[in-house]
């Protein structure tokens, strides 16, 4: 038998995402490639992150790749701040800005997002660490995205295998605009790390949108992206994660360069 080394786990669950969906349009969170451990920051803790990509090689029309609006996704930087705050050992919140550079165009507001992450139980006292992940998304501006508001929900799941992270998601279109009728989408965020160094560890990630459960788009149509990654941190509370991600249909975007820069410091609990 085959041991189930981190890679193969990440290949089976990957393979098993693509087996549900048969032959809405498909549509990931461009401005935030990052996979989500089970555990929380911590109480009092406060984390300053720059989360940054950009369209090397995309579709030259709006409404396809990572563009849900009119303006095309090639050559679109996008950046998004979030700030998050502990506010309990298992609980915490954050608010993120959203900022995007289209090709010809300045620096512009794309919307903004309002999270509580949680995790579940302690760590290692089940198989699998757990968690979950509620989000709601704003998006004022239609050139970037036609679904004004859409709220978005995940379990976290996490194995210390090396490590092996997959987060399962569901999105909706909410109260408003040209979706709020329409059911959820599934999609998912995934990565396998092999902790070498501090300083740098490679891994990969995976990212994905299907389209509406009861609907999903066929193979070509949806969006998937593997992303060899390095990460680690630098000293000072400074971590990093630099990937380059490759597009794996035709629905997808070809080729995503991101930098997330992420800093933490401890403040105080506010809520004590």
């Amino acid at each position: 038998m085959l041991a189930m080394t981190p890679i193969r786990v990440a290949t089976c669950a990957l393979l098993a995402l693509l087996w549900i969906a048969a032959p809405a349009r498909a549509q990931l969170d461009p401005w935030e490639y990052e996979v989500y451990p089970s555990r929380t920051v911590g109480k009092g803790m406060v984390e300053l992150e720059s989360l940054n990509s950009g369209i090397a090689v995309g579709h030259t029309e709006g409404d396809a790749g990572t563009s849900a609006g009119e303006l095309p996704s090639q050559d679109m930087y996008r950046t998004a701040i979030e700030v998050t705050y502990g506010l309990t050992d298992k609980l915490e919140a954050a608010a993120y800005l959203n900022l995007a550079y289209p090709s010809g165009h300045d620096l512009q507001y794309a919307g903004s997002k309002y999270r509580l992450r949680g995790s579940l139980f302690e760590q290692g006292q089940l198989p699998v660490d757990l968690g979950w992940y509620l989000e709601l998304e704003w998006n004022k501006t239609e050139q970037f995205d036609d679904s004004e508001l859409e709220f978005e929900m995940k379990p976290i799941i996490e194995k210390d295998i090396g490590r092996l992270e997959i987060n399962p998601k569901f999105e909706k279109a909410i109260f408003v605009g040209p979706d709020k009728n329409k059911g959820f989408e599934f999609g998912y965020e995934a990565g396998v790390y092999y902790n070498y160094w501090r300083w740098a560890s490679p891994g990969v990630e995976f990212y994905g949108a299907m389209g509406l459960i009861d609907r999903p788009d066929s193979l070509g149509d949806q969006q998937h992206y593997v992303f060899p990654v390095i990460r680690g941190e630098l000293g000072g509370g400074i971590e990093y994660n630099f990937g380059l991600g490759i597009g794996l249909t035709h629905g997808s975007d070809q080729l995503i360069p991101k930098l997330n820069i992420e800093l933490e410091r401890f403040v105080g609990a506010l809520f004590s």
